[in-house]
């Protein structure tokens, strides 16, 4: 598994050379392969005998961090929608994308997010799943900024990350507290100690952290406002983005956890609540939308709330119906973006007001809108899988086990949002490719795409067909493994179309129908609730307010530091690493003085002490450039002098070889600098230095003779004394560490003096010869 992980990274390396042979052939093609090898990989793991599967990598054992990766049933699904839909999608951008674009770029931001989605899905580690949780957010950034001359593409790309990191950042909380309570980084032995986590007092915290990193990515209301702008991106990176991989990780990893949360009453209520109204409002403010992306995305917010609702439903009949959705969304929503893009592609325009009629231009285009979009809108016809799965969701939200209010408002609010789902439907396919022909308001003349591109979008299409037609086609031998991944309990569910006219499911599907078909035809009479509903109030305005504001701030904090002062800019980090070392010491009682085994004081060391006292005292009168430098080196060759006394001739003459290549470099960078003068400085100011400096002088005197008296760990002095002659042989015990125990440390500490001192003489001469011209 780690091959599918990491072959995509790795192939990237090599697409900025590939892309220069652009013009012969085009950068996709190499691409192509690469998630296309994958799906036929985890292709045969599919079937009714299928078992888990653990492979473990060694990382950071020692942290617990390793690249353990876990395929279930759950996994699988997911790595054949990346892998599968990747393949499509790389195929489609291959006819989408003209060469003149800059397609190395395109292709590693497209591999290295495809190696980010597999590594968050097979990931059993908490701590890599979210590296690669990040990852995903990052090179989503950069996809979505592909175009990042426009200005609407950079700001959809920033939104995306701040939002979705945001949550990340919440996730990891929860995944450390997860870890503190259960003592593991593996999820599935987080699992068998579900006992363990829901008896914690840290379950509110972790159950909150988690589902916000989750609804975050998965564009759950509030957090909805990123993903409308995502649609700045390609057209291929919206349909990879938002049919199967990115939008679809918060699920994921709701879904994972499920097992662990799923008994917590408060998981039931936040996650269906949230998928409810989620499914309600992406459905409502879909059809408000002109462009035909944007349509799309409100769509795939609504279908995202409904999956998230399923889940948060837990129940058996509720995890089958929500991984059966995730199929299903997957093939019918690809194929629309693709559509959508088709559209743009030969007409010049995504704006719904200016399109129509073009059926007529686009035959085949139009065929698979129409299946798409009647399978999106659950439709009852047998041929289209999207109604499978909204009547297995009808039939969960009836069933619910929680008897509370909102287990009964629940299978209203789901009417609602699907009566709006079956409109934005409509209102896409028809105010597409049917009704008048605007001609005269598209940029380009619409025709038919190259059959190159309706390859992909004709695949997809065939799935929304096929497992229509064939519903339990995937439900052993795939769907059953998936769903007894989130709930252990799940049982075999046989799907049918027909369930008699007593089935509730049947009726509410029927009123979806009806009502949508009613709101559909009388939108122009019932449009204006947009002006009460949502109004002026925005989401997106409070996330921008918040962005200003946030600049504002920044600048000022950043004006008032960024003087151009180097004094300033020392006086801040000296005063900062004063007060949090010094702080921090106190709290953690870091500070000790410990007089025992304290050698004897001689004559001799008191009097190079006050000699390096006088000088550093000196150099601060010191009126002359090089008076000043050449005083401050009597205190290095002061330390030197120590050295010898202490008999470390090796780290005397260490220290006289850095003090000499220190004092010719101040003497040379001092040589080009003003002249010092007499400050003129504040009363105010030279006391504040003043406590800066005897306060920082203090702190590194007081941190030196607490880890002189401080011992934490057991002397390894002991070993070098036993050892030093037995493995190397020499009765100088530093000599033999610094040659044999060390001597790589001490070959790049001579390689470093050897480098200073060359581009000392390379200085030197340098200014002589400037001199002699």
């Amino acid at each position: 598994m780690i091959f599918a992980v990491l072959v995509p990274l790795l192939i990237a390396c090599f697409i900025p050379a590939l892309s220069k042979l652009k013009e012969k052939i085009h950068t996709g093609i190499f691409v192509f392969f690469v998630p296309f090898i994958i799906f036929l990989y985890f292709v045969q793991f599919v079937g009714s005998d299928f078992s888990p599967i653990l492979e473990q990598y060694s990382w950071i054992p020692s942290l617990g961090i390793n690249f353990d990766f876990y395929l279930d049933g759950l996994s699988l699904l997911f790595v054949l929608l990346i892998s599968g839909i990747g393949t499509l999608v790389v195929l489609y951008s291959i006819y989408y994308l003209d060469k003149s674009e800059r397609l190395g770029h395109f292709y590693v931001y497209l591999l290295m997010f495809m190696s980010a989605m597999l590594g968050v899905v097979l990931s059993d580690n908490l701590f890599v799943l979210y590296t690669f949780w990040e990852l995903t957010s990052i090179s989503s950034f950069l996809l979505i900024g592909y175009w990042h001359f426009k200005e609407r593409s950079r700001y959809g790309a920033l939104k995306s990350m701040l939002i979705t990191v945001l949550g990340g950042l919440s996730m990891l909380g929860g995944f450390i507290l997860l870890y503190v309570v259960t003592g593991t980084t593996s999820i599935q032995q987080m699992i068998n100690q579900v006992d363990v986590i829901l008896s914690s007092n840290y379950l509110p915290l972790i159950l909150g952290f988690i589902l916000l990193g989750a609804f975050t990515k998965s564009a759950q209301f509030p957090f909805h406002i990123w993903l409308p702008d995502a649609m700045e991106a390609p057209t291929p990176v919206s349909a990879y983005l938002h049919s199967a991989t990115m939008v679809k990780a918060g699920i994921f990893l709701v879904a994972r956890f499920s097992p662990i949360f799923s008994s917590y009453e408060w998981f039931f209520i936040i996650v269906s609540v949230a998928g409810i109204i989620t499914l309600c409002w992406g459905s409502y403010m879909s059809v408000r939308q002109t462009d035909l992306k944007a349509i799309l995305a409100f769509s795939t917010i609504s279908q995202l709330g409904m999956i998230m609702a399923m889940l948060g439903f837990g129940t058996t009949a509720a995890v089958f119906a929500a991984v059966f959705h995730i199929l299903n969304h997957a093939t019918f929503k690809g194929s629309l973006f693709m559509v959508a893009g088709i559209v743009d592609h030969e007409t010049g325009t995504r704006d719904i007001r200016k399109l129509g009629g073009l059926a007529t231009f686009m035959p085949i285009t139009a065929t698979l809108a129409i299946f798409a979009t009647f399978s999106m809108a659950g439709v009852p016809l047998p041929f289209l899988n999207g109604f499978y799965s909204k009547e297995l969701f009808f039939e969960a939200s009836i069933h619910l086990e929680d008897p509370g209010f909102w287990s009964q408002a629940i299978p209203y609010l789901a009417v609602l949002g699907s009566i709006f789902t079956f409109v934005y439907s409509m209102y896409f396919f028809f105010g597409t490719f049917t009704g008048k022909k605007n001609l005269g308001q598209l940029p380009k003349k619409p025709h038919e795409a190259p059959f190159g591109m309706l390859v992909s979008p004709i695949l997809l299409v065939l799935g929304v067909i096929l497992i229509g037609l064939f519903p339990n086609m995937v439900n052993a031998p795939f769907l059953q493994h998936a769903a007894e991944a989130i709930n252990s309990n799940a049982e075999f569910h046989k799907v049918k179309f027909w369930h008699g006219w007593n089935s509730p499911a049947l009726w509410m599907s029927l009123i979806v129908v009806a009502l949508g078909a009613t709101l559909f035809l009388t939108r122009s009479k019932w449009q204006g609730v947009y002006r009460l509903l949502p109004g002026k109030v925005s989401f997106n305005k409070v996330y921008d307010a918040i962005v200003a504001n946030v600049d504002t701030v920044s600048q000022a904090i950043t004006k008032y530091y960024m003087t151009g002062s180097l004094k300033t800019y020392m006086s801040l980090i000296l005063g900062t690493t004063l007060i949090v070392s010094f702080v921090f010491m106190f709290i953690s009682d870091g500070f000790a003085i410990n007089t025992n085994q304290l050698a004897d004081i001689s004559f001799i060391e008191i009097a190079v002490v006050m000699v390096m006292i006088a000088a550093a005292i000196g150099t601060i009168y010191m009126n002359h450039n090089v008076a000043a430098v050449l005083v401050l080196g009597v205190v290095g060759f002061g330390v030197a002098i120590l050295f010898v006394i202490y008999r470390a001739p090796d780290i005397a003459l260490t220290q006289l070889v850095i003090e000499t290549v220190s004092v010719a470099l101040f003497l040379l960078c001092f040589y080009h600098l003003p002249k010092l003068r007499k400050s003129t400085d504040s009363a105010k100011t030279k006391a504040m230095n003043a406590i800066i400096s005897i306060g920082f002088g203090t702190l590194i005197t007081l941190v030196a003779i607490s880890a002189h008296s401080s011992r934490w760990f057991e002397s390894i002095s002991d070993y070098f004394v036993e050892n030093s002659y037995k493995l190397g042989g020499g009765d100088n015990i530093v000599n033999v560490i610094l040659v044999d125990m060390r001597g790589l440390d001490t070959l790049f500490e001579i390689a470093v003096l050897g480098i200073a001192a060359l581009a000392i003489v390379g200085l030197i001469k340098n200014k002589n010869n400037k001199g002699a011209e």
